[in-house]
This record gives structure tokens, C-alpha cells and sequence, in this order.
């Protein structure tokens, strides 16, 4: 009885895992733009966004759903007149920062900015203090 029960769990838990592959993909996902500019456009955007789910490859080049989601949505507001930087806005927003191959200086980043600079800083201190004592 036991056993009947944990399978239907089971298998009750894996029907929205196995209905979300099953999923056509979006419209433009796979399909690009009329117009050349506007395509060009989304095509310059896309490769600088990361997959989320890859991570490593930009949505433009990733097969994941959720990067055809990813690309779709990004050709339907070029397509609407959206400029590429409010659309990244928008997915940094929705994503957040991690998203951008560009990363901004913001409020959450500076450390990523900073850290760096003062072990160089550091580095660099040390080695000076370092060669003025050997001479």
C-alpha cells in the first residue's frame, strides 16, 4: 500500500517536469525577424546575454528553452521598437545582474569592480617594500 501510494507521489510530481519539454517553443525562437536591421539588432543583443540555464554560452548560441524563451522575447520588443539597452534593463531587472556579459557598476557589483584593484594595490605595495629592502 505504502509502495502504490509513493509511486502516484512520484509520478504526480513529474508530470509538470515532463509536460514543460514537451512544450512547442516560442514563435521566435528559432525564427528571425523580417527585417534585417531589427534582426541584426536583436542578433548583437542576444550574444550578450547568458543562458541561465548553460550558463557558459550566450542565449544566442545556447539550444536550452529557456534561451529560445530568452530569444523570442528579445526579437518580439526589438520588433516592437524597444531599444536593446531598455530590453537588457528589463531582463537584469527580471534575472538579475548575472544575465549581462556587460556587467554595471551598481550597488550589488562595486565589490567585483573593487576587489580586484585593491589587491593590486596591495600587490604592488608589497613588492615595492619588498625591493627597497634587497637594495
Amino acid at each position: 500500500m505504502i509502495r502504490a501510494v509513493i509511486a502516484a507521489l512520484v509520478l504526480a510530481l513529474s508530470l509538470p517536469l515532463a509536460a514543460q519539454q514537451n512544450m512547442p517553443p516560442a514563435p521566435y525562437a528559432y525564427r528571425q525577424l523580417d527585417d534585417p536591421a531589427q534582426e541584426a539588432k536583436a542578433q548583437e543583443l542576444m550574444e550578450t546575454l547568458r543562458c541561465l540555464k548553460c550558463q557558459s554560452q550566450s542565449i544566442a548560441d545556447s539550444d536550452a528553452p529557456m534561451a529560445g524563451d530568452m530569444r523570442h522575447q528579445v526579437r518580439l520588443r526589438i520588433a516592437a521598437g524597444e531599444e536593446p539597452e531598455a530590453i537588457r534593463a528589463w531582463l537584469m531587472q527580471r534575472y538579475g545582474d548575472y544575465v549581462s556579459y556587460k556587467p554595471e557598476v551598481s550597488a550589488t557589483t562595486w565589490p567585483l569592480f573593487a576587489v580586484p584593484l585593491l589587491l593590486a594595490l596591495v600587490a604592488g605595495a608589497l613588492l615595492l617594500r619588498r625591493f627597497r629592502r634587497r637594495a
